[in-house]
């Protein structure tokens, strides 16, 4: 990869952007057409200026000269129109390029394990699918093309000058191998801290990402000055890296400037002594050389600044291709489609940890009949989360298996699985959408008549239509306009309307007034009936009608049974539970 090969431009990377211009070979050798036939267009320019003035202007041809200049007039026009269509179909090419790279990069974003998520910031994965693309956007309309015209551009104008005058134009070169390397000796430079600028815009988008979203914690402990302090730091840090680019910058322009007048002065100079010896023919051909050396000095510096684009293009490809080259998806193996299940649910000794060597769970073995309501107890950290976690195959098991109606999780397609499967979260996500769309998540096949049926059937449909425009209310981001308990109501209806097979309830009550609370009880009563569910509750009062109850302690399965047959057991893990909460409710 560029970033440790340490190379100023990475062939690598360069060849794989470039792959993606394959679906759009037209306009890509439309821009490219068009920037070669500019870059020889060009070159009429100083060759009508020379024939002006030697030619015309000298020998007092009137006809001459106004035909002369009209054809100037026809040249700029063509020029006018190639550089249109250059920066029309370059600029086309560039935006359909990283739409392209952009949906592939989410898509497989989309498919990443949960373990991925906990590992890297959202702040970062950001900055990928949206400033590093943009970023690849520039290396194809500022950069590629760009340079392919300057660079041929260049090589006519040279080729043009000895065709002139093979003196001048090596006088005119003279100083074009110092320019070159002093290109070349930024352009190592320039790789670093473009690599640097990356990282820090990665991390200030992480940074405020993470305390835009937990602003609640940050103002409700006083952290506002820290987590200035903290941002500035970052921000300090962002600017150094970029003063640094501005460094090399103002070091590298000002030389090529200095380079590019002393190769004109030298021109100049040269080109009058030949004239008063009389090798030359007349001014117009310094004239010309002239501005032929603007034309291969001005895009040299160009380069240096096109170049830059590319190499941060190129930087920001690295990065993507980081995330689109890990492997991080869930193994989709299976071959058969999970219909309407009957939800018998077998553990056979599974095994799982998050971070390999620290189980999480040890070896449990657990059943649950189709349409039994099981209830999972113990303290924080027991591992009844991780148990729907690896249900839903959100990761994947050490070892053991894991079997729904007889049939490994493995073995069933992942999208008919999780389609047989609604969990509904302690932590309940709503989008900034209507409460229409977090129910039915824009699913086509749901409509508003069958939402609107199984609101009322959970008793949900009263408090909708309490908010403004009911269905159409838009909670905005997380569902911040609506409460915990209001929230988890409306998990419970997008669970309820997805008909699933086997329904999960992760702590659904753990944290909603008694009034929510009720609803949310009844709303529970209502779509467990006649399906598989699992029950995780701190509150174990709300559980007592399970059929089974499986209490667990540090990953493993300490007691099964009835809420009266685990209170029957003197001393028993579930009887200091329940007695701690019954005190404590009492005591309150």
């Amino acid at each position: 990869m560029a970033g440790k090969t340490g190379n100023a431009f990475d062939l690598q990377i360069f060849l794989r952007l470039m792959s993606f211009a394959k679906r759009y070979k037209l306009n890509f050798f439309i821009a490219v057409f068009s920037t070669i036939l500019l870059s020889l267009v060009a070159l009429l320019n100083p060759y009508l200026i020379k024939e002006t003035v030697d030619k015309y202007i000298t020998e007092k041809d009137a006809q001459g000269l106004i035909n002369n200049i009209i054809l100037m007039f026809v040249v700029v026009l063509v020029e006018v129109l190639l550089r249109f269509t250059f920066i029309y179909f370059a600029n086309w090419v560039g935006q359909h390029i990283i739409r392209d790279i952009r949906a592939k990069t989410f898509r497989h974003i989309l498919q990443f394990k949960m373990s991925y998520f906990d590992k890297n910031s959202v702040g970062k994965l950001v900055t990928r699918v949206v400033s590093d693309i943009e970023t690849i956007a520039a290396f194809f309309s500022s950069g590629v093309f760009t340079i392919v015209s300057d660079v041929l551009q260049m090589f006519a104008v040279a080729a043009l000058m000895f065709y002139f005058n093979w003196k001048l134009a090596l006088i005119a070169l003279a100083v074009l191998p110092i320019l070159i390397y002093a290109t070349s000796v930024f352009q190592k430079a320039i790789k670093a801290t473009f690599q640097e600028v990356r990282n820090q815009v990665a991390n200030l988008n992480g940074f405020v990402q993470e305390r835009v979203t937990g602003m609640k914690i940050v103002q409700l402990f006083n952290r506002e000055k820290i987590e200035y302090k903290n941002f500035n730091d970052i921000n300090n840090k962002h600017k150094e890296a970029y003063v640094k680019t501005i460094w090399y910058f103002s070091i590298f322009f000002p030389i090529a400037e200095i380079l590019s007048s002393i190769g004109i002065g030298l021109i100049v100079w040269f080109g009058s002594k030949q004239i008063i010896g009389g090798t030359v023919p007349g001014p117009g051909t310094v004239m010309a050389f002239v501005q032929m050396a603007q034309m291969l000095f001005r895009p040299l510096r160009q380069i240096a600044d096109k170049f830059n684009q590319l190499q941060m293009g190129i930087v920001s490809g690295e990065r993507v291709f980081k995330v689109l080259d890990t492997h991080s998806s869930i193994v989709k193996n299976g071959t058969i489609t999970a219909g309407k299940l009957k939800g018998n649910i077998n553990l056979k000794d599974v095994r799982f940890s998050y971070i390999k060597g620290e189980e999480v769970l040890k070896g449990i073995s657990l059943d649950v009949k189709s349409g039994q309501t099981v209830a999972i107890v113990g303290a924080t950290g027991a591992g009844k989360s991780t148990i729907i976690n690896l249900i839903n195959r959100f990761y994947e098991i050490d070892t053991g298996t894991i079997c729904v109606d007889d049939v490994s999780i493995d073995n069933y397609t992942l999208e008919s699985l999780r389609n047989q499967v609604a969990v509904v979260l302690q932590d309940v996500f709503l989008f900034s959408d209507s409460i229409l769309n977090n129910i039915t998540l824009k699913n086509d096949k749901i409509t508003l008549e069958e939402v609107e049926k199984a609101a009322k059937q959970i008793g949900i449909h009263d408090f909708i239509m309490t908010l403004p425009g009911g269905y159409q209310y838009n909670v905005k981001e997380r569902g911040a306009m609506l409460s915990s308990g209001q929230r988890q109501l409306i998990a419970f209806l997008r669970a309820y309307v997805s008909k699933p097979s086997i329904l999960i309830l992760d702590e659904a009550t753990s944290s909603v007034d008694s009034h929510a609370e009720q609803m949310i009880q009844y709303a529970t009563e209502t779509i467990t009936k006649g399906r598989t569910s699992i029950v995780i509750a701190h509150r174990l009062a709300t559980i007592k009608q399970a059929d089974k109850i499986i209490v667990m302690d540090k990953g493993l399965i300490v007691e099964e049974g009835t809420h009266n047959e685990l209170l029957d057991r003197e001393k028993g893990y579930y009887k200091n539970l329940y007695d701690k909460q019954f005190s404590i409710q009492k005591a309150s």
